[in-house]
């Protein structure tokens, strides 16, 4: 293996890229956004630009980004993980560790996670969910996301990480993006029927076998076995976190009939539950897992030895 020398930017440019091909909006939708955001931006006011940030002309995702970056020329060894906070930083600078990945966002990726959410709305029109009601669902719900994250003390880890001089990124919703795509084409390939068979197509899949030994694997949260799934979406898996629990009426009167999501509460669960669609949860940190390990692969054949923790359940593919 030949070894190419890459910067942390090189490093997060290929994420972006992996991250932007996988987006469900597709492609068009993808660049159709970035325009916009331009267009806003010019519109803007001299004091309204000094304070606009200039990442997300060429970045869609708020949630991911470099957090720290010290100009390193050469990044060799990486540590990736699910939540790479204050341990992993301390470990990752006395391992000689150059850059640290982690999958959920940190620093200002945090404090705009709300602002990815938006994508959430073209992905539900594209089940069938009117925009106009998708957009006015979201609105409601990134509200909530932005105060509840806003009382987090968002640049702790960041300030460490660059007292250690060790470089700092996340890669949320490009991670996701990877996921979700994955899945979506494991969809069409299997074509499950039941509810039962959409459990099995997720079985199949290793890092939800690596997740069902540690007790965490796939779930019907809603429905049983022998359900037809009917119509499946893949609505709760990117684009920062679950949307509004009001939501569930509306995929129903749009013919879905199985959500499959990482992640659900409770009172989601149970308006899913009285518009009688089908919920199965394949699981948090494995999904999370799923679409790093798509990342890290290409990583990998670039020559960078990386080290996972924090919950990664590491599983290699492409070989």
């Amino acid at each position: 293996m030949i070894l190419r020398h890459m910067t942390t930017q090189q490093i997060f440019d290929l994420a972006l890229k992996l991250g932007m091909k996988a987006d469900l909006r597709g492609a068009v939708k993808v660049k159709k956004y970035l325009e916009r955001v331009k267009k806003k931006h010019e519109a803007m006011t001299a004091s309204e630009k000094k304070e606009f940030d200039l990442e997300k002309l060429s970045n869609p995702y708020s949630d991911t980004r470099v957090l720290v970056d010290h100009g390193k020329k050469n990044i060799k060894k990486v540590f990736a993980g699910i939540d790479m906070e204050g341990a992993e930083l301390l470990l990752a600078e006395s391992s000689g560790v150059d850059l640290v990945i982690s999958h959920h966002p940190a620093g200002k990726a945090l404090a705009d996670l709300h602002s990815v959410m938006e994508m959430q709305a073209e992905v539900l029109s594209q089940y069938g969910v009117p925009i106009n009601i998708a957009e006015a669902i979201l609105k409601v719900r990134m509200s909530e996301v932005s105060r509840g994250t806003s009382p987090i003390n968002h640049n702790r880890n960041v300030d460490l990480a660059k007292f250690l001089k060790v470089d700092y990124m996340c890669t949320h919703t490009v991670a996701d993006n990877l996921g979700a795509d994955f899945l979506l084409n494991l969809l069409k390939k299997v074509k499950p029927e039941t509810v039962g068979e959409v459990m099995a197509m997720l079985k199949s899949v290793p890092e939800y076998q690596a997740a069902a030994q540690l007790n965490a694997g796939p779930k019907i949260f809603v429905g049983a076995p022998e359900n037809s799934c009917g119509k499946i979406a893949i609505t709760e898996f990117t684009g920062g976190t679950n949307c509004s629990k009001d939501i569930y009426e509306k995929l129903a009167q749009a013919g879905i009939g199985t959500i499959i999501g990482m992640h659900m509460g409770e009172e989601h669960r149970k308006e899913a539950e009285k518009y009688h669609v089908n919920v199965v949860i394949a699981g948090h940190i494995s999904s999370d897992s799923l679409g790093m390990n798509l990342f890290l692969d290409e990583l990998e054949k670039k020559g960078v030895e990386i080290v996972t923790l924090s919950g990664l359940i590491r599983v290699k593919r492409g070989k």
